[in-house]
């Protein structure tokens, strides 16, 4: 009766959802929902899985603001998953930021929100941002600590999920660089591999990057200097691809140092200069701390003493201030070289015995004999919960089998129902949607086929016949029949390629010049950075600004008579697309246009701007239309139309945006 009870709550609970939803589609319009939207809605139903919740907030996890918004409608409304959640991306932005102790005070309320919750990955996942932090300040004890409470709280669930893996992954990484903190070099490398292999299942090349490149730090150390290069490369592919410029950082750092061990120190200078300038960039103070290092130790070998020791300074100086132990120490060993090499013995000896002690505080034989000790508990652990899980699994197999069938029928239903309601919304949506498109492009059609320019290209080609110039009436006749043929084809489509639609206006200005005795000059220039077949856009979208181009500031003109029509790439998200006129000018032409009786209004440009307005909603960015009046010496000169079309496609669902995640 419990059993049943509790499952007809979590079927009103259900029920209650999918009405929402249906409310909230049918009164919905908007293309995105902004982020207060989000918001209102995960804190009203309060989802309870972590990965779930990690795909809608993701895009927003870097973003402070954000997430002290979720913080505090979550306290609020006494969310404690999504408290959880929002704490622990506030104590990774504090942590990238060198904030150790605000970012370890965070994660610990993550914690303390996670076990109201009950929900063990967000406890998993604060135990682990624990370790690492602790890791980040060289607190070996502590870190360590934290990965094997993640670990066995892992190992214990069974058919864990994603976000469980993915964490067992972080702990073993984690665990392989307290391992080299302690110089047990071996050791790491085996948490690594074990690290990588779950990275891989998943193709995590955030994952993928951070491990590569910890296995290369252990080879370095090793003095295996081709195989850590080998590795640091591999993990720079990775950061590359997921344009981390945290991950950039470290690897050009790591790349530098090799090649000073190697002696290439015209290799390594740039690269290393490049990961200080990116380390000032985004204020890791771990990373600028790191990268002043490696400088320093460069001009030392260079015997760049001065500039060696103002580096090295630098470095102490970050070190101390955010209590980097292992930094502190590598920044006085190089600066007692530095003091070794003017003579001050003195000095030297103290660095030198300053760097000894933070060595001695992190190797100490109790953190090896400690750190040993976990290993094997938390091995043993591993292999036990292995065995535990697939008898318990047996069991659960069992028991979700019967449950299962309780609620098909309820879910099926339900789904049933759900899923014809989103497609009686769907589909009226889609109509009206179709439907006003149809009018658009039919409002374009009857404005491309207007009979006044038939009638006078027509009228055009008739005066070569009477004038018995038959090659130009054959020409021409054939350019117009392509023209309209090729219109008639480009309605029953809704886009066209870049090299279709300037071949289309070349025709219509063929068409369109004989009016004017072929006395304008047409040219098209195309940058050749772009493809032409793969680019999209409207079709037939430039012939109204073509027409107006024409009999709004050339028809009026003389002489030397000029169109230019000009496609460049100016960014990775647009191509631009310039029409430039040496006509009357706007100001001029709207006192002839005012001066005549018949006055009739263009709808071109109208439909135009609509036709771009709906093809830029498969974009992430909308179009850009720029009239500019073109003048010399306060003297009209022409026109100048600008019109930016969208090239980067968006994600259509929320749930798959993705972004980068913070290091481990």
């Amino acid at each position: 009766m419990i059993v049943l009870h509790l499952f007809s709550n979590n079927l009103k609970r259900l029920f209650s959802l999918f009405i929402a939803v249906f409310l909230f589609c049918l009164n919905s319009n908007a293309q995105e929902l902004d982020f207060e939207v989000i918001l209102s809605k995960i804190t009203e139903y309060q989802p309870y899985n972590y990965q779930y919740l990690d795909s809608i907030f993701k895009p927003f996890k870097r973003d402070s603001i954000k997430m002290k918004q979720l913080l505090g409608s979550s306290v609020a409304s006494k969310y404690n998953v999504g408290s959880s959640y929002a704490l622990n991306a506030l104590g990774v932005i504090d942590r990238n930021i060198s904030k150790y102790n605000s970012s370890i005070i965070l994660h610990q309320k993550a914690k303390d929100y996670a076990d109201k919750a009950e929900n063990d990955e967000l406890r998993i996942t604060s135990l682990n941002m624990l370790g690492v932090t602790h890791r980040r300040m060289d607190n070996i004890k502590p870190a360590l600590d934290y990965h094997t409470k993640a670990l066995k709280i892992a190992y214990s669930v069974i058919n864990p999920s994603e976000a469980i893996s993915y964490n067992i992954a972080v702990s073993q990484n984690s665990i392989g660089n307290i391992y080299l903190a302690l110089k047990q070099y071996d050791l790491a490398k085996v948490q690594f591999k074990k690290s990588l292999k779950i990275e891989e299942k998943t193709d995590n090349k955030l994952g993928l990057a951070i491990n590569y490149h910890n296995i290369g730090y252990a080879e370095e150390y090793k003095g295996n200097l081709n195989a850590a290069l080998s590795n640091y490369k591999k993990s720079l592919e990775y950061n590359n691809i997921i344009d981390s410029d945290i991950g950039k950082v470290i690897c050009y750092n790591s790349v530098g140092r090799i090649n000073i061990k190697k002696g290439n120190y015209k290799e390594a200078e740039p690269i290393i200069r490049e990961a200080l300038s990116m380390a000032l960039q985004i204020q890791d103070q771990y990373y600028i701390s790191s990268s002043y290092l490696n400088l320093g130790q460069l001009e030392l070998e260079l015997d760049q003493i001065h500039s060696a020791e103002k580096n090295l300074k630098k470095a102490l100086e970050i070190a101390t201030n955010y209590n980097l132990k292992a930094s502190i120490a590598a920044s006085s060993k190089f600066l007692s070289k530095v003091s070794q090499k003017i003579g001050d013995y003195k000095t030297a000896l103290d660095y030198y015995r300053k760097a000894d002690e933070i060595e001695h505080l992190i190797l100490t034989e109790q953190n090896l004999k400690y750190i040993n000790d976990i290993a094997i508990e938390y091995e043993n652990e591993d292999k036990n919960n292995q065995i535990k899980a697939l008898a318990q699994e047996n069991e659960a197999v069992r028991l979700r089998l019967a449950r299962n069938k309780k609620i098909l029928l309820y879910t099926t239903f339900l789904l049933l129902l759900l899923g014809l309601a989103l497609f009686i919304i769907n589909r009226t949506q889609a109509l009206r949607r179709d439907k006003h498109i149809l009018t658009i492009e039919q409002d374009m059609l009857r404005n491309q086929m207007n009979p006044h320019f038939i009638f006078n290209s027509l009228n055009s080609i008739k005066l070569y016949i009477i004038n018995n110039d038959k090659t130009n009436a054959v020409y021409y006749l054939n350019k117009f029949s392509k023209l309209i043929r090729k219109i008639l084809m480009a309605s029953k489509e809704k886009e066209t390629s870049l090299n279709d639609e300037l071949e289309t206006m070349k025709i219509y200005m063929n068409i369109e010049n004989i009016r004017f005795s072929n006395e304008i000059d047409f040219n098209i220039n195309v940058d050749k950075s772009i493809n032409t077949e793969t680019t999209k856009l409207p079709s037939l979208v430039l012939q109204p600004f073509l027409e107006n181009a024409l009999w709004h500031g050339l028809s009026s003109k003389s002489e030397n008579k000029k169109i230019d029509l000009n496609v460049t790439k100016t960014s990775r998200d647009f191509i631009t697309i310039e029409i430039i006129d040496n006509g009357i000018g706007r100001v001029a032409s709207q006192k002839i246009k005012s001066s005549k009786k018949l006055q009739r209004k263009s709808v071109g440009i109208d439909i135009t701007k609509a036709r771009l307005a709906n093809f830029s909603k498969e974009f992430s960015n909308s179009y850009k239309l720029e009239i500019e009046d073109l003048y010399e010496n306060n003297t009209p000169t022409g026109t100048k139309i600008i019109l930016q079309i969208p090239t980067k496609n968006i994600e259509t669902n929320l749930l798959n945006l993705t972004t980068e995640s913070a290091h481990h």
